[in-house]
């Protein structure tokens, strides 16, 4: 039996017996590098996936693996756009063969179920691609059974957990980076990396339907933020990760099993 869900804390000769129990599911989170405005640290993203497989690993008896901490190019229209200070980003290239290399290695060493969690908005269609090019390979390497899972932890966010958060009405995803979510579980999780003195109280962003290249940083708040995070509190962060934790439980147990 384990005594840690974190990978990088277990022995390998653990971690070996663990997998030989035939059962083994592994969870990696995935975020960014990236600026979330004058209040949040830059690594908001891969903070919250960690945080978020931490919560449901011990439910789903699963290992949280060593967290990716960069992820694709930030946009403007969900990221606040690659140009700001501090972002640090990836190609889709090498966020794509990372997944597959990553994810081949935990088939070879036994491994049969994987989760990835994203954190990230812009990272899913490249851990999508990676997923898809592991979990193929694996299959016609002999590793049957070889199965893997993406999701994002917002997307577990349920209309009543919504409209507790967001009592004056939820403005949309799109404009949610460095906002509400992000910084109310940020304030439940880390309150000691989040200064609310500094938190914008500009309108939310009006982005326009498209991109446009080289990116116009005028086209986006200069703050970073694409709304304002005056809202969030960690009460609201506790109620945001339990829902969370709950339906990414329900999700990787009803194509998992137990």
């Amino acid at each position: 039996m384990v005594t840690t869900r974190s990978l990088e804390d277990l022995d390998a000769h653990s971690y070996q017996d663990y997998v030989a129990g035939g059962r083994g599911l592994v969870l990696i989170p995935t975020g960014a590098t990236e600026q979330h405005g004058p209040h949040l640290p830059l690594g908001v993203d891969a903070m919250l996936s960690r945080a978020v497989c931490a919560a449901a690993a011990e439910e789903l008896g699963a290992l949280v693996a060593p967290t990716f901490s960069y992820g694709y190019k930030s946009q403007p229209r969900s990221g606040g756009g690659n140009h700001r200070p501090g972002t640090t980003s990836l190609s889709g290239q090498a966020l794509v063969l990372q997944t597959q290399d990553v994810v081949l290695e935990f088939f070879r060493h036994g491994i049969r179920r994987i989760a990835v969690v994203n954190g990230h908005f812009e990272n899913y269609q490249f851990l999508y691609e990676g997923l898809d090019l592991a979990v193929r390979q694996a299959r016609a390497g002999g590793l049957d059974g070889s199965r893997a899972m993406l999701l994002s932890y917002w997307d577990f966010v349920d209309d009543q957990a919504l409209e507790a958060v967001f009592p004056d009405g939820f403005l949309g995803w799109d404009v949610e980076h460095g906002g509400v979510l992000e910084t109310a579980l940020m304030l439940h999780l880390h309150p000691d990396k989040v200064d609310m003195s500094r938190a914008p109280a500009h309108p939310p962003a009006e982005l326009t339907p498209y991109d446009v290249f080289p990116e116009d940083p005028a086209r986006t708040p200069s703050s970073g933020c694409l709304s304002s995070p005056t809202g969030a509190t960690a009460e609201r962060g506790e109620l945001l990760l339990s829902t969370v934790r709950s339906g990414i439980v329900r999700a990787v147990t009803s194509e998992f099993g137990k």
